[in-house]
Order: C-alpha cells, then structure tokens, then sequence
C-alpha cells in the first residue's frame, strides 16, 4: 500500500482532492441529512450525524475496494431494493421528526448524537446512489501503473471520506447552532426537519 500511494502522482492527488472538496461542498443529501439533525438535536447532533455519513462513505469504499459495489450496480433488482428501503428509513425519520415535540433541554445528552451517529450511517449505507457515485468517481483518477487498482480505490476513497465528513460534520455544526439561537422549544424545527427527511426520501425514489 507505502508503495501505491508514494508512486501516485502528486499532481494526480491534488486534481482527486479539489475535485472531491467542490463535490463535497455542494448540498447534497448527505448535507441535508446532518443539517436537519443538526437542527433538531443542536450541534453535537449535527456533527455525530455528519461522521455517522463519513462511517457510511467509507462502507462504500470498502465495498467498491472488494468490487462489490460493481456486482450490485449490475443487478438492478438488488438496486431497487437498496433503494426502497433507503427511501422508506428516511420517510421513517420523516414521520418521527414531525411527530415529535419541542425538545426538552433535560434530554439533550449522549444519547442524541449516538442516535445521530447511528442515523447517519444508516442513511448513507442505505443510498444507493453513493456506490454508484464511488464506482463513477474513484477509477476516473487510478492507473494500473501507480499500483493495485484496489489499492488505489482505498487510498483515494480515503482521502474523499475524510474530506467529506469534515465538510459535513461543519454543515451540521453551523446548522445545530442555528437551531439552538432560534430556540430550542421551538417545534418548527421538528417540522422543518421531517420536511428535509421527506424531500431526501422523494430524492431516492424519484431520482
């Protein structure tokens, strides 16, 4: 592996980093995701929920590592189902988010961002579209002559997982902390929250 990332082409690298930072930084559903935790569990929420999809992300590239990935792409049956019960967990989220009422300030503990965390990675795992995106991105930028493909789709995914879940772990941050100056008794954010939930499962199903 030493031998595969010290042969990879410095220029390579940066091309891959700046490219995955603007995927990345650009809203998706993985920022959506931590940005309605963030807004209905405050910040601690938001960041347990952006490193919960960080965990999910790098599942993914594990899986593309073992060529996984390719043998679900290849059967659409398995795809639709990854996809029916990813959209049918966020309606879940959804329906628990709009049900649920202003937070109470006594409950705001460990427990959140471990549901958080939980949620995230769940969230992501279930998303089909992100292997599909792995499969798509990552050998854009390997070359049997650096090394062991698989190597390499480890080494970058890597680098694209910590990137993105330091991205999204901040979106879920900022979003925490706005919830939190709006006011925590605020039941809207619970509304607000089951809105993006529902939108992330409309996304899966309809995209």
């Amino acid at each position: 592996m030493w031998e595969t990332i010290q042969t990879f082409p410095s220029a390579q690298l940066l091309a891959f980093t700046l490219a995955g930072l603007v995927l990345n930084l650009t809203p998706g559903a993985d920022v959506m995701f931590a940005t309605a935790s963030g807004l209905r569990g405050g910040p601690r929420a938001g960041m347990a929920a952006g490193l919960g999809v960080g965990l999910g992300g790098a599942l993914h590239v594990t899986l593309a590592a073992l060529g996984l990935s390719a043998l679900i792409a290849a059967h659409p049956a398995a795809l639709t189902a990854i996809r029916w019960v990813g959209a049918g967990y966020l309606l879940w989220l959804a329906v628990q988010a709009w049900r649920t009422g202003p937070p109470d300030a006594a409950e705001w503990g460990a427990t959140r961002p471990v549901r958080a965390l939980g949620r995230g990675f769940l969230a992501n795992a279930l998303n089909p579209k992100v292997i599909l995106f792995i499969l798509a991105f990552l050998p854009q930028f390997t070359d049997p002559a650096y090394g062991p493909v698989w190597q390499q789709i480890v080494f970058l995914g890597g680098i694209f997982t910590v990137t993105g879940t330091l991205v999204t772990v901040s979106y879920g941050a900022i979003a925490g902390a706005m919830g939190q100056a709006l006011g925590r008794r605020l039941g809207a954010l619970n509304r607000i929250a089951a809105l993006v939930f529902a939108g992330l499962a409309a996304r899966l199903v309809w995209e």
